[in-house]
């Protein structure tokens, strides 16, 4: 199977995890397109979603899914999303998209977090991936000397040669030369750096289950 199709299949999977009346957290990202795809065939049956992106809103209204704002909803009961990354725990690098910290948002408001992703994404340690950072852009010259001092390399993700602009207005490091290998600890210790708004680890709002493509099928695994 092409890897599209792997993402076709964990997106329609995703769909038993979709509560009927309940208002559903959707993420960002190529694999999350496929489950939104595969949200229009039960779209009558939730009354909403919370949307971790300006891209997913603009997929979720074009099927004709209501999009809340996150402050006008309560709980949730799932948060559906995938990763760049996942390791044999659940905790996760997330940032590919540039929309980890609505994605990360999203997530802590929800009760339960399924992750769906392609088995190439899975590792034993976090770090092949360059971790995603978004940062008050004044900060980011302190925080690419601070990711030096722990042995990574951090630039600035361009976009047609100017730095990517997120949907908050920030811009985004990417990290490279790490390996993650206590990451609620990482996260807590990066989190708390001056300028930077989310670090791309998601260990505190980790997966509670993923849904992992393979060849053979749709592997379910549960943190």
């Amino acid at each position: 199977m092409t890897q599209d199709e792997l993402k076709a299949l964990v997106g329609q999977a995703a769909l038993k995890y979709v509560v009927p009346g309940e208002i559903v957290g959707v993420g960002t990202g190529s694999t999350v397109n496929k489950f939104i795809e595969a949200l229009a065939t039960m779209k009558d049956r939730v009354p909403g979603a919370v949307s971790s992106s300006v891209a997913s809103t603009e997929r979720l209204r074009a099927i004709g899914i209501r999009v809340f704002d996150a402050n006008e909803v309560g709980e949730l009961a799932v948060y559906i999303d995938g990763a760049d990354e996942i390791d044999g725990r659940g905790h996760m690098v997330k940032g590919g998209g540039a929309a980890l910290t609505r994605e990360k948002i999203v997530a802590a408001q929800s009760r339960r977090f399924v992750c769906i992703a392609d088995d190439s994404k899975r590792v034993e340690v976090l770090g092949r991936f360059p971790l995603p950072v978004e940062v008050i852009p004044m900060a980011t010259q302190r925080v690419v000397r601070q990711f030096q001092q722990m042995g990574g390399t951090a630039k600035v993700r361009l976009k047609d040669g100017q730095p990517l602009v997120s949907d908050n207005g920030q811009h985004i490091l990417d990290v490279t030369g790490l390996k993650i290998r206590d990451p609620l600890g990482f996260e807590s210790e990066v989190n708390q750096w001056p300028g930077v708004v989310t670090v791309g680890v998601f260990a505190h709002q980790k997966a509670q289950v993923c849904l992992l493509a393979t060849a053979s099928g749709v592997q379910t695994l549960e943190f």
